[in-house]
């Protein structure tokens, strides 16, 4: 007879990259308990429903809920986001729940450029993610952090490298700087398998595609039929100077995305110490993983371009 499936928690199951998460799980039959704000509103908690996860509420207020929410499960996978009383003190609630629970590992909400390579007080939800790290690695737990770059996503987002009116791509100090992007199903895609592998270590980290500046132009020269080209804006030093300017005239401080937290980002893949290596891409073999052209390509379809 063969065992039952593993269930797994998820933490921000509402969010975008939450609900991805457990959608993955699902595809793999995993029984998902989707933690919920108390009294998250039907739209939010219908997908999950639809999905087929068990839906409890946990939070401030209730004693014990984090604990029950976490009962029975094999893995607890954070994907929690925001600033310090989320990605510090819910967070930390969720692990001690956890903890209490018995849970034998935990995922936190990191899904980033490698953060313990940057130097503390440049990044600030870097920073957050750093003072969590400490809580994890102190706590009767076994831990896995997914670190997976950027998200793809943010190219035509929050982000925006290629800049399509003057057919440009933008970089600060060096064009060829390799910077590492991964799309957010890949990345979800990754964690739910991760979440099911008892042998995963404490540290694992992905890229669907490492590409510069110069490669990334040319790869929306080919996928848009117009030629694309580097735009260089500055030294890292200019762009260091305009991310204190920024935080000046626009603090930001209730904002998790404000534009001088990207600026942050963008430094430090600017940089290259942060870069994803070694790569742990085939740990499972079968996952495919979507290239900066076919991604370009399918935002491309979507504008209508």
């Amino acid at each position: 007879m063969s065992a039952d499936p593993v269930t797994v928690v998820v933490a921000g199951a509402t969010g975008d990259l939450g609900l991805r998460i457990v959608r993955a799980l699902r595809r793999e039959g995993t029984p998902v308990t989707a933690i919920v704000r108390p009294g998250a509103n039907l739209a939010r908690t219908a997908p999950l429903t639809a999905l087929g996860a068990r839906m409890v509420e946990a939070g401030p207020g209730r004693p014990g809920s984090w604990q029950a929410a976490c009962a029975g499960a094999g893995c607890v996978v954070s994907a929690l986001n925001g600033l310090s009383g989320t990605v510090i003190d819910a967070q930390t609630a969720l692990l001690e729940g956890a903890v209490r629970a018995g849970v034998p590992r935990f995922i936190p909400s990191d899904f980033s450029i490698d953060y313990a390579k940057t130097v503390p007080g440049g990044n600030r939800n870097l920073d957050l993610r750093r003072t969590f790290q400490a809580r994890l690695d102190a706590a009767p737990i076994q831990a896995t952090s997914v670190l997976s770059g950027a998200f793809m996503e943010l190219l035509d987002g929050q982000a925006p490298l290629i800049l399509h009116r003057p057919h440009r791509v933008l970089c600060w100090g060096s064009a060829d700087q390799i910077l590492d992007f991964t799309t957010k199903d890949d990345t979800a895609a990754f964690t739910a398998r991760a979440a099911l592998d008892p042998e995963a270590p404490r540290w694992l980290r992905v890229a669907g595609d490492s590409f510069s500046a110069r490669t990334l132009a040319e790869a929306a020269s080919d996928v848009f039929g117009t030629r694309y080209r580097p735009l260089r804006a500055g030294g890292l030093g200019t762009l260091g100077l305009m991310i204190r300017v920024a935080r000046t005239l626009a603090p930001g401080r209730g904002a998790v995305f404000p534009p001088w937290q990207g600026m942050q980002y963008l430094r430090d893949m600017f940089e290259g110490q942060a870069r994803l290596t070694p790569l742990d891409n085939a740990r499972y073999p079968d996952l495919r993983w979507t290239t900066v052209r076919t991604f370009l390509a399918e935002s491309a379809r979507r504008r209508g371009r």
